[in-house]
């Protein structure tokens, strides 16, 4: 039997969609599952790698998609492209995070993201209607598995 993930709600739930992945955190650890929230910091990301056999990411991300797409990446298996995710206040976000996580050989086993373009970063509470659809439908998507 594999290890249940711990799912990682990544972002600043004070700039609008970029709280998507902690919103996302936040649904699933009231569903039962191991899940907790983080700011975004490259470095405290790598930490939380420590140990674990099976994480899930959830994160914005900007690449131009309409608002509300959700993309989803194995990120154990190659590369993750920096541009699609949001860079913390140091420009060490969750890609650059994975990628050191790598190179230092503390990258889990299994590792996946589920990103979800955002529309709106300004400062502020509450998600974008888009964005709030595509947050119900991953947390739908990740509780069953």
């Amino acid at each position: 039997m594999s290890e249940a993930p711990l799912f990682i709600g990544v972002g600043n739930p004070f700039r609008r969609d970029d709280g998507v992945g902690p919103w996302v955190a936040d649904e699933l650890a009231r569903r039962g599952h191991r899940a907790l929230t983080h700011g975004g910091d490259g470095a405290g990301l790598i930490e939380l790698f420590r140990g674990r056999g099976a994480v899930t990411l959830i994160d914005a991300t900007e690449t131009g998609a309409a608002p509300g797409t959700i993309l989803t990446l194995d990120a154990a298996a190659g590369p993750v492209g920096g541009t699609r995710f949001r860079r913390s206040t140091h420009s060490f976000g969750l890609a650059e995070a994975v990628e050191t996580a790598r190179l230092l050989g503390l990258l889990p086993p299994r590792l996946s993201i589920l990103g979800i373009e955002g529309a709106d970063f300004a400062p502020g509470e509450g998600l974008s209607p888009a964005v709030s659809t595509a947050a119900k439908a991953a947390v739908d998507r990740l509780d069953a598995g």
